[in-house]
């Protein structure tokens, strides 16, 4: 092992060995291999990808704390907010996880489509029940479909996500059946039975901490 003269963030050495990462042989093609530096950024992003995924778990108490109907500070609205917040750290982790898997298109795209749900839904989160805007010529109804709407694209990528991390073979198969579960109630919105939003919460945080613990679990010593 030879030891460079860069060092990393704490002060000590950088230790590298190979100077190429791949499989080396007589016969190798060094276009296929990867210097060493972008093998460590690499690295560093799936260290963040599973870190991250103990959002998921937080994200899911919070909107369970919201669909519960408690007039509790700090108001459901704020709740709702950390809530979306949260999950969209933990959904961009979760496709980051995936993406060295053969599930990363289905997880890329839950991706995106969950993250114009909540583009979507986030106008519209500080509005009243009942009630349009005013200036755009939106009625109540109109703005009560484009939530439902909202919604449904929301849960849509939380479906693709599900899939993808019930196929990936990479984390426990059972976690991505509790995500696409949750879809359902996610995709109805908070204008479901009273019951079916509290239900897709505890799934979605069952999900969460099978996820966040399994891959806690990969993470190397540093």
């Amino acid at each position: 092992m030879s030891i460079s003269q860069n060092q990393t963030a704490s002060g000590r050495p950088l230790r590298v060995a190979p100077a190429w990462v791949g499989a080396a042989g007589p016969g190798a093609v060094a276009e296929h291999h990867l210097p060493v530096r972008e093998a460590v950024w690499i690295w560093s992003v799936r260290r963040y990808a599973r870190v991250s995924l103990w959002a998921l778990p937080i994200g899911a108490a919070l909107y369970g704390w919201s669909t519960l109907g408690l007039s509790a500070p700090p108001g459901p609205l704020l709740l709702k907010l950390a809530a979306g917040w949260f999950c969209a750290i933990a959904m961009i982790g979760l496709a980051g996880l995936l993406a060295g898997s053969r599930t990363r298109r289905s997880a890329v795209a839950g991706l995106l489509i969950a993250m114009a749900g909540f583009i979507m839904l986030l106008p519209l989160a500080a509005l009243p029940t009942g009630t349009g805007p005013d200036g755009i010529g939106l009625s109540a109804a109109q703005v009560h479909t484009a939530s439902l709407v909202a919604a449904a694209v929301t849960g849509t990528g939380w479906l693709l996500l599900g899939w993808a991390v019930f196929r990936s073979k990479l984390v426990n198969p059972a976690d991505g059946v509790l995500l696409m579960l949750a879809a359902v109630s996610i995709g109805a919105g908070s204008h479901a039975m009273r019951p079916l939003p509290t239900v897709g919460a505890l799934l979605l945080l069952a999900a969460g901490m099978g996820l966040a613990w399994t891959g806690s679990r990969l993470i190397p010593p540093a």
